[in-house]
């Protein structure tokens, strides 16, 4: 099991874009805690701990509000793509042994029946899990396959179950490698070059004519 997290939190005295721009300038990054029905709780984050982990976008994380733990997993993270900084977090309360739906990654393993090519149709899908045992990711083994891979082939953790309303669509596409039929093209080219022959021999002829009749 991954080592405990804990992240020391702040509640937050001041609001507004300008209480915000200036936490994230002290590398700081406000967040909103909610769940169970509580009232949410606005608090301010340390930007680099926090940064590492959500590396895992499921991470248990245990916040130390002020004295007070809180388990919380992200819910929702908003980032500066320019800057690779995080702008905002919503952060879920959850409680052992509960179970919580979360998105996880997709992780291809082996390779297709041999003239086979493959392609990862669904990067992420949705699963239940208990939030103190929620995966990191999933595998989708496709060693000599030559059919898709279904939400079906998915190797799910113990006590973890998907999520899905779509059972149907692939998660890996498996097909045979589309034949590149360049046969107009040649021809194309072949009768340009034609074409063109024949008009500098047009060409030739009217010069020659020309000089005939002078």
């Amino acid at each position: 099991m991954a080592d405990k997290i804990v992240i020391p939190a702040t509640k937050r005295t001041e609001f507004g874009k300008g209480a915000a721009r200036k936490a994230r300038r002290d590398d700081k990054i406000p967040a909103v805690v909610y769940g169970h029905g509580e009232d949410p709780i606005h608090v301010i984050l340390p930007g680099h701990q926090t940064h590492l982990a959500v590396r895992n976008p499921n991470a248990l994380i245990t916040l130390d509000i002020e004295g007070t733990e809180q388990l919380v997993i992200p819910k929702a993270i908003q980032r500066d793509i320019i800057k690779r900084t995080i702008d905002h977090m919503d952060l879920l309360t959850v409680r052992r042994g509960e179970k919580v739906v979360v998105d996880v990654y997709v992780e291809v393993t082996g390779e297709p029946a041999v003239g086979f090519e493959w392609i990862l149709e669904q990067a992420t899908v949705s699963v239940e899990a208990e939030a103190t045992h929620l995966p990191e990711h999933v595998t989708v083994d496709i060693t000599d396959r030559d059919e898709n891979a279904l939400p079906e082939h998915i190797q799910l953790p113990k006590g973890v179950t998907l999520a899905l309303t779509d059972l149907e669509s692939p998660i890996v596409s498996i097909h045979e490698p589309t034949a590149q039929d360049l046969g107009d093209e040649e021809e194309t080219t072949e009768g340009g070059a034609a074409e063109g022959e024949t008009a500098e021999g047009e060409s030739d002829s009217e010069e020659n004519s020309e000089g005939n009749e002078s």
